[in-house]
This record gives structure tokens, C-alpha cells and sequence, in this order.
């Protein structure tokens, strides 16, 4: 591994990250000033930068876009005992794995150089290729194979399609992807959200109206029909549709023909609809709100896209695609996420579905301090603020509605509580630090297909709490036994078994 670079001034700094890294075994080279270290590029590149900001003769900053520029994708550290906002947001926006103010705790520092290097030894291919090879639709999970066959299935049909799910699962890209697929690739795809538009406008924005059909109507304009033609429309949240517009939508899918508000002469109307509801139809037909004959039109081929937390195996996938799809449109590197991160957020149900994993993405490609994000990075709704007696507890951040938009938490208000996400923990139980840790380890063990989970993890919730208390009293066992409530003979028994002699 090549060595670790340290550009600093002050000797005293220097000497301090060296011998501290040395005890980790990790090779150091020292630099007095930005020019040396510069002038070093040209012959040879460390495996992790670390780099105070304001040195004479250069700053760290410039030394960051050299880097930048020579080496991408080289993790720099930015060092800097003027801990102000601008020199924060320079670092950040130049490109720096993380910004340490000084003076730092030097084991902290350690730390975060070990997530640097780790950072850069993962050797993964380019951000650019990964995002050219990106397919249009992720999903691994069985029900999403499925998805991809029916749409498959599908490639050679214009039926009718009502798409099902709940809020953010991703219809109307299940919808694009029918379209494109479809014999009608070649003409428009026009989209709208039925519960978007008030109920007065809905009927002009869907089959359009003659000149003076209604006050303020001033000219001729052509509805979403007719700006389908020869393509697919989509009609979102079709069962909000009031009920008089249902009937005119029904005639237009019995025989192809409509007119225009206001308009006298009969209109074709060569288009293939697809529809789609989180509601369920079923019920609104049963309660009158929905027609039963246009239900069983749209109802020709029926498609249910699952809930993300009825495919938690994709999440990771999701994640790092929706990491890669920010960057590229902030023009950034893109962030990547720990494997004890990703278990994590797999253990999380996101009532707001993939809408609320991506909105995270775009918050985490903003926000969050290093390069790699490690659990302590996540929003503070999902990983709530620690209280003074060890438990976590519910607090302001960032969080989604059932559709998944961003929106305020608010702990004690009656919104929704942050561990709410956790999968059998109900709202008002307060979950322990080391429980949200233990469950992320529990997940990736069981990703992994790890061998006896259930004694691993035993032996070592034991091995922790003993040496734990071991240390706690100095050594002295009996203390130790005492104070864990087991006798004398167990302690001694267990710290033979576990080896912690």
C-alpha cells in the first residue's frame, strides 16, 4: 500500500500524525509546504492526502485542485485551525473527503484516514461507466423479475394496463418502460396526474376545447388525447378521476372517439392508455365512487408494483444507483455507502417507497461530510440523536410523508416517529444505541448466508459484556461476577471459552 501524505507547516503536527499512524502500520511521508508536495505528484501519488489549509508559500486548497486534476478519485483530507464556514464549503466544494478542524482528537483523525484509505482501495470502475451502463429499471427481488416480464410479455401488445402500488414505488417509470417497449416507441408519451388538476380543468387538459367553449377559452387548444396520438397516454392517480369525467373517459376507450369542450365534430383518438392508482379501485367501485364498467376497461392487463419493504434486497442496489444519478446531476463525485450503512437502510420499511430512498440520496450526495457514509452519516430521523441516558430518542431532520417529499420530524407533535422505519419497533418504544447496531449486524450476517448466526452473535454479546466489566473493575473477576449478577465460577468459566484470557 503506498504510503500516507501529510502537508503541514507546523513540525509538531507532523510528528504527531506520523507516530500515531505508524502505530497502525501505515507508512507516512511528511511535507513542509504545498510546493513540495506538488512537486512529489509528478513522480509518485499517495494512497490518502492529508493537507492543512493555510500554509505559507500555497494553500491547501490549490494543493486539493492539483490533486483534483493529476490524481481524481485520490481521498484529501483538509486540515485547518480556522474553522470558519467559508474554508468549510471551499473544502467541500474542491472536492475533499472531509474537512478536521484543528486541534482534533488524534484517534478520531487515525480513524477517519483508515475510512480514507479504505475509500481508496475499493478499485471500483469509473463513476462515467457505471453510469452508462445503468439499465432504466433495478430490481432483483423476485417480484420485480416478475415486473420485467410482464413488460416483456407486453413488448408486442397496445392493451390497456392499470398499474397498481402504493405512493413512490415507480409507476409511471413502469409506464415509460411499457412505452418504450411497445410498437408506439415511436410516438409522444404524455403523462398526467388526474389528481393534480382541479375538477373544472381536468376536462379541457384531457381532450382539449374550441375557441370561446368557456370564459377565458381564447383560442383553440388540443387536449392530452390529442397530443397522444399515435403514442401512450398515462393517466396517474386515475381512481381520484371525478365521476362525470369517467363517463366521457369510458366512450373514448369503447369506441375511440371524443370531443373536444365545446367542440361538435367527433374526434379519433389513436392512443393506448395506461392508468394507474394507489387506490384500490375494487373498494371505490364498491362504494359508488368509481364506475364498474370503466374499471373492468382499464382492468384489461393488471400490474402491481411491490412496496420497497416487500423487496428490501433491492435497496442497496437503489442506493447506490440514486447516489450515482445525484452526483451526475450535481456534477460530483459520487458518494458510496458502507456495508454496514446498506444493511442498515435494508432493515428500514420507507413508507414513502423508492421516492423517499432517492430523496435520501440527493440529501446524503449534499450533506453528508465523507466521501464513504458510514450509519453516523444518515439523516437524523433515521438514525435519531442519542439522549444523556444512552437511548435514542426522536428529534427534527429530515423525514417523508406516505409519498415520500421531504418533510420536518417533529418528536413530540403527532408526526410520525423516526423509528417508525424499524420493522416491529412500534413508535413510542425507545430503542437502544447498541439494539439499532446489533440489527444492522444481524442483517448483514443474514445477507451474507453467515453460518450460526444465533452463537456467533451470542459469543460475542458475552465476550463484549465481560470485558466490558473486566475493565470496569481493573480486572478483579469476583467484582466483575458480582456486578453482572453471575457467579464467581461462571465468569471464570466464560473468560475461558471465549478466550479472553
Amino acid at each position: 500500500m503506498k504510503p500516507i501524505w501529510i502537508v503541514d507547516d507546523d513540525q509538531s503536527i507532523r510528528w504527531v500524525l506520523e507516530k500515531a499512524l505508524a502505530r497502525e502500520n501505515f507508512a507516512t511521508r511528511s511535507f513542509a509546504n504545498v510546493r513540495e508536495a506538488a512537486g512529489a505528484l509528478d513522480h509518485d501519488s499517495p494512497q490518502v492526502l492529508v493537507s492543512d489549509i493555510r500554509m505559507p508559500g500555497g494553500s491547501g486548497l490549490e494543493l486539493l485542485q492539483t490533486v483534483r486534476d493529476r490524481v481524481p478519485g485520490l481521498p484529501v483530507i483538509i486540515m485547518t485551525a480556522f474553522s470558519d464556514l467559508d474554508s468549510a464549503v471551499a473544502a467541500f466544494q474542491g472536492g475533499a473527503f472531509e474537512y478536521l478542524a484543528k486541534p482534533f482528537d488524534v484517534d478520531k483523525a487515525v480513524e477517519l484516514i483508515r475510512r480514507a484509505v479504505d475509500e481508496s482501495m475499493r478499485g471500483e470502475q469509473t463513476w462515467d461507466d457505471r453510469l452508462a451502463d445503468a439499465p432504466e429499471m433495478l430490481g432483483q427481488a423476485p417480484a420485480m423479475q416478475d415486473m420485467f416480464r410482464a413488460i416483456g410479455r407486453l413488448s408486442h401488445s397496445a392493451a390497456t394496463v392499470l398499474i397498481t402500488g402504493e405512493s413512490g414505488t415507480g409507476k409511471e417509470l413502469v409506464a415509460r418502460a411499457l412505452h418504450r417497449h411497445s410498437p408506439r416507441a415511436n410516438g409522444p408519451f404524455i403523462a398526467l396526474n388526474t389528481a393534480a388538476i382541479p375538477k373544472d380543468l381536468l376536462e379541457s387538459e384531457l381532450f382539449g376545447h374550441e375557441r370561446g367553449a368557456f370564459t377565458g377559452a381564447q383560442a383553440m387548444r388540443q387536449g392530452r388525447f390529442e397530443q397522444a396520438e399515435n403514442g401512450t397516454l398515462f393517466l396517474d392517480e386515475i381512481g381520484d378521476m371525478p365521476f362525470d369525467l369517467q363517463t366521457r373517459l369510458l366512450r373514448v376507450l369503447s369506441d375511440g372517439q371524443f370531443y373536444r369542450v365545446g367542440g361538435h365534430n367527433p374526434l379519433r383518438a389513436n392512443v393506448r392508455v395506461i392508468a394507474a392508482t394507489h387506490q384500490n379501485l375494487e373498494a371505490r367501485v364498491r362504494q359508488g365512487l368509481f364506475r364498474e364498467d370503466l374499471y373492468h376497461r382499464l382492468n384489461v392487463i393488471r400490474l402491481r408494483l411491490p412496496a420497497l419493504r416487500e423487496r428490501s434486497e433491492d435497496i442497496p442496489l437503489l442506493t447506490r444507483h440514486f447516489l450515482q444519478k445525484s452526483a451526475r446531476d450535481l456534477g460530483v463525485e459520487p458518494k458510496r455507502v458502507s456495508d454496514e450503512a446498506l444493511a442498515y437502510l435494508a432493515s428500514l420499511t420507507f413508507a414513502g417507497n423508492v421516492r423517499q430512498l432517492e430523496n435520501l440520496a440527493n440529501w446524503l450526495t449534499v450533506m453528508a461530510p465523507a466521501q464513504t457514509i458510514e450509519i453516523k452519516d444518515l439523516p437524523p430521523d433515521l438514525v435519531p440523536p442519542v439522549s444523556g441516558h444512552g437511548d435514542i430518542v426522536a428529534g427534527a431532520g429530515f423525514s417523508a410523508d406516505a409519498a415520500g417529499n421531504t418533510m420536518a420530524a417533529a418528536g413530540t407533535n403527532g408526526a410520525p416517529s423516526p423509528l417508525s422505519a424499524v420493522p416491529g419497533v412500534p413508535a413510542s418504544t425507545p430503542v437502544s444505541l447498541w439494539e439499532g447496531g446489533l440489527r444492522t449486524e444481524v442483517a448483514r450476517m443474514l445477507r451474507e448466508n453467515s453460518a450460526d448466526v444465533m452463537d456467533e452473535l451470542s459469543r460475542r454479546f458475552e465476550a463484549a459484556v465481560i470485558r466490558e466489566a473486566l475493565d470496569f473493575t481493573r480486572g478483579r473477576k469476583v467484582e466483575a461476577a458480582e456486578r453482572l449478577g453471575i457467579g464467581r465460577n461462571t465468569i471464570t468459566r466464560k473468560i475461558q471459552e471465549l478466550n479472553l484470557e
